[in-house]
């Protein structure tokens, strides 16, 4: 008896022990939040440490607020702006020090960071270092440093120069093997999404596209390495198809790098530089400590009056509102009627919102839930201006629910277009019968009353009818971008059968209207508003601390029960929606398309 009271004190005293720990880490955090506003001392210099992820947004983890330094926690590309235009104003900042290695971020965010490292050189006339560490210089990371005043790297540091491509993984003979057979139905000869299920290779059209994509980000980035380094094309791409550069010391000798230095040789330099502006040592700022500083502190002008520009962010792969959940990681962000819906009517109730920017970020989905999300859009835009500001990737489902928008802006890299649908239907009779041993039964009243039992090839009445469904869908999508986009369509036609487009084509054959930015959005629907001073609200809104925690903490427990199948995760979302919906006809592109 005295065992077992020992022993369920001792527990007691640690479940008081975590809650007091929880609690503590909670007040710490709530008061953190509430910090003065730091000093700025004349003559400083603003250090950002850039990791290797750059989200557009500030992650929201409570488990990294509780637990981790703040200096370690990831700064976002909205982060950067908002300092980097303070630090523009601000008398008190010299100029800036960027600290970086590889980085891992979508095409479209890269390319806004070396804008806005541009701007702020542009604007204030203050100098950008930027430097590595032991990790190096991966090509993302580079594009965006070259826009620096200038770049250093420890002597033998990596340095990739090597050229870019895209990977997919193809397991049609997995499946012949262990006897699954993909019945497959598209409309559009460029909508891949499918091929993995029976080729073992790109296809032709595939290949084209795809080929495409990686010549744009290429193109793009040379033409930066050109402009810093003084090479032709021609010799940049003699380094790369003879002898691709893998070392920093290697960079340097081709003038991609302006100085071989050691960390503390950049800070050295970086002292000498502020000692030579007028101060007696280098004093230096951190981007978190930074982000505490207001906007009037800096000399940011505050806009006046009550006129606003919502923004709302809808990320993910678009969806129904399935009960269960996805046995991969990553896939809980999704986009639903509900919940573009609710922002939506957030920012028309609101009578300061004068116009609406709707930031897309998805690859498509399920498409009568596109169906239906475009017409709560077209329904918005007839109230309030909308414009669609296209992220790193807008296509299939999510072109479909951009182009009711008033006018549509994407990047030069942005991946659009891929108007076409796709339905898989999975035949497991071999598998079941021959593999297995399993055998199925059923009584039912029509011939094909059992078409989505999986358990048996689909007749031919059902093969047809379910083309037939998916040749509708398709000919619905060709008409919502005639009627959105004002376009003949033919000329539709020509732009679409799920072609994949960059930016920079879509403009050309008319599916957006702008390349640009989210800030350039803001101006347009700002503009169309009628509006010059303006506040911009997000949404959705952060959620409370207690929201983060618990969802964070579901999410982290469903996580340890999922298979890590990285190479698999891009498919996950379409065996998501034929899980609930077999007969769901499907506007996605054929993977997440990261150019490495």
């Amino acid at each position: 008896m005295g065992f077992f009271k020992s022993f369920f004190a001792s527990l007691l005293a640690i479940f008081v022990t975590l809650f007091l720990l929880f609690m503590i880490g909670l007040i710490l955090i709530i008061s953190s939040q509430r910090e003065t506003e730091p000093y700025v001392r004349d003559g400083s210099v603003l250090e950002i440490k850039i990791g290797n992820t750059l989200p557009k947004r500030p992650p929201s983890d409570p488990f990294a607020m509780l637990f981790s330094d703040p200096s370690r926690q990831p700064v976002s590309l909205q982060g950067i702006e908002r300092n980097l235009e303070k630090a523009a104003a601000d008398d008190r900042i010299e100029g800036v020090w960027i600290k970086m290695n590889n980085i891992a971020a979508p095409w479209t965010n890269l390319i806004a960071l070396r804008d806005h490292i541009q701007n702020f050189r542009e604007e204030s006339d203050k100098f950008v270092y930027i430097s590595t560490d032991d990790i190096g210089f991966n090509e993302q990371a580079y594009f965006a440093a070259t826009a620096a005043d200038s770049i250093f790297s420890p002597p033998e540091t990596f340095f990739e120069f090597d050229g870019f491509f895209i990977q997919a993984v193809f397991f049609k003979e997995m499946l012949d093997k262990i006897g699954v057979e993909a019945e497959i139905f598209r409309a559009g000869e460029y909508k891949s999404a499918v091929e993995p299920f029976f080729k073992t290779e790109f296809s032709e059209e595939n290949r084209e596209q795809l080929s495409s994509i990686v010549n744009n980000v290429a193109d793009n980035f040379l033409e930066a390495v050109g402009e810093r380094s003084g090479h032709t094309r021609e010799e940049l791409d003699a380094i790369l198809n003879d002898q691709p550069i893998f070392t920093s010391s290697g960079a340097y000798e081709v003038n991609f790098i302006d100085k071989l230095l050691y960390p503390e040789e950049v800070e050295q330099r970086l002292e000498n530089r502020v000692v030579e502006l007028g101060h007696d040592e280098l004093r230096t700022i951190s981007f978190h400590r930074y982000n505490r500083v207001k906007r009037s502190t800096a000399g940011v002008a505050e806009p006046e009056g009550n006129d606003k520009v919502a923004v709302i962010h809808a990320s993910g792969n678009i969806m129904p509102e399935f009960d269960s959940q996805s046995v991969f990681p990553g896939t809980e962000q999704n986009i639903t009627v509900r919940n573009i819906t609710e922002n939506l009517d957030k920012a028309l109730e609101d009578d300061d919102v004068k116009a609406i920017v709707l930031r897309i970020t998805s690859p498509g989905g399920a498409g009568s839930t596109s169906d239906i999300i475009w017409n709560k859009i077209r329904e918005a835009a007839s109230e309030k201006p909308v414009i669609t500001s296209f992220g790193p990737v807008a296509a299939s489902g999510g072109y479909y629910i951009g182009m009711a928008a008033d006018t549509i802006v994407a990047s030069p890299q942005t991946i659009t277009g891929s108007i076409g649908v796709f339905g898989v239907v999975m035949n497991m009779q071999e598998l079941f019968n021959e593999k297995l041993g399993i055998h199925f039964d059923a009584v039912a009243s029509h011939d094909n009353a059992l078409w989505l039992t999986q358990d048996k090839p689909m007749s031919e009445g059902a093969r047809r009818s379910f083309q037939a469904y998916i040749d509708d869908f398709y000919d619905v999508f060709l008409n919502r971008v005639a009627e959105s986009r004002d376009m003949s369509i033919d000329d539709v036609r020509a732009a679409a059968a799920g072609r994949v487009w960059t930016g920079n084509e879509a403009l050309e054959n008319g599916l957006v209207d702008v390349l640009g930015e989210m800030n350039d959005a803001i101006a347009i629907a700002a503009e169309k508003a009628g509006i010059e001073e303006y506040s911009v609200e997000t949404f959705p809104k952060p959620k409370t601390f207690m929201e983060l925690f618990t969802g964070s903490a579901q999410a982290e427990i469903k996580s340890w029960f999922r298979p890590e199948i990285k190479e698999l995760e891009y498919i996950d979302p379409v065996f998501h929606i034929l899980k609930n919906d077999p007969r769901a006809v499907i506007a996605r592109i054929p993977f997440d398309h990261k150019v490495h």
